[in-house]
């Protein structure tokens, strides 16, 4: 049968800055090889499929899928189908809340104005330090050669996924960081997590930070806009006392370095948990006509 399908630009105002998503808003009858097959045709970071709520709780069900597997929870998926949904007229937020169903629970998402200006944040699965490295660690040496290193330590953290974060020494340092594929590789397999991921503190009136992802496993890319990432950082910063702004948001910019413009919103509230998101913006509008298995 058709299902109603939209693809959207996350953490942007306007096509082609953010990180694209593509959304099945009524994924009622798919199984999951169905779904991966659709996710591995549409090439996207992730495609999201979205079911009717098993809990009264929920808004919303929500599965997502890279093109090569299933995945717990990303951030800049659960933004967008939030936006997607409320751009269809398939949910409306009770007290400004939606609350997502999925692998890692249910998460409550802020919606904040409407139309173009509005923005969703969701709030992250909590993060936790697995591990703070010396500058030195002969783990990290390949993958740092050649950076200038900040204050903060190298840190391992968990936030579903694992990412080691180093702070760099300025913007202009890490924005024309020259990654080493096989050295961030290697790294990511050793220690089970995505790669590496660099910030530096920007002294740009938007934002505070300038951030760059690069995954090493299972794939070998630059990620154009990760709220998770992002969350996983704040949550760090959080833990050092070293959050910026005094009020516990800022922004952050990233993708610059592939194409992208992105700006992610980060809020650690008062009982320490981590928000992400931002802006999206609607780009196609269809149905997606795939035969059930």
């Amino acid at each position: 049968m058709p299902r109603r399908y939209v693809q959207l630009d996350v953490f942007a105002s306007r096509p082609g800055d953010g990180n694209p998503l593509a959304v099945v808003l009524e994924a009622q009858g798919l199984d999951d090889a169905t779904m991966q097959a659709i996710a591995r045709w549409t090439r996207l970071p992730e495609t999201t499929f979205v079911f009717p709520p098993t809990t009264p709780d929920a808004t919303h069900a929500i599965r997502m899928f890279s093109p090569r597997r299933e995945v717990p929870f990303a951030g800049h998926p659960s933004v967008g189908t939030a936006y997607a949904l409320l751009d269809a007229g398939l949910v409306a937020p009770r007290d400004g809340l939606l609350v997502q169903q999925g692998i890692a629970g249910n998460l409550p998402l802020r919606v904040h104005g409407e139309g173009a200006a509005r923005t969703v944040a969701v709030r992250t699965p909590r993060a936790r330090v697995q591990e703070i490295a010396a500058a030195d660690d002969t783990r990290l040496a390949a993958a740092l050669a050649g950076l200038q290193l900040g204050a903060l330590p190298p840190v391992l953290m968990d936030g579903g996924r694992r990412w080691w974060l180093v702070e760099l020494a300025s913007e202009a340092h890490l924005r024309s960081a020259e990654p080493d594929w096989d050295a961030i590789a290697a790294l990511a397999e050793a220690s089970d997590s995505m790669g590496l991921f660099v910030y530096a503190r920007s002294d740009d009136p938007v934002y505070y930070y300038a951030v760059r992802a690069f995954v090493g496993a299972p794939a070998r890319f630059e990620d154009a806009a990760s709220g998770a990432a992002n969350a996983t950082l704040a949550a760090w910063l959080a833990e050092r006392d070293a959050l910026p702004g005094g009020n516990g948001f800022y922004r952050v910019s990233q993708g610059r370095e592939v194409g992208h413009d992105a700006i992610i919103e980060l809020t650690v509230d008062a009982d320490g948990e981590v928000w992400s998101g931002g802006r999206a913006a609607m780009v196609v509008t269809g149905v997606l006509e795939w035969p059930e298995a």
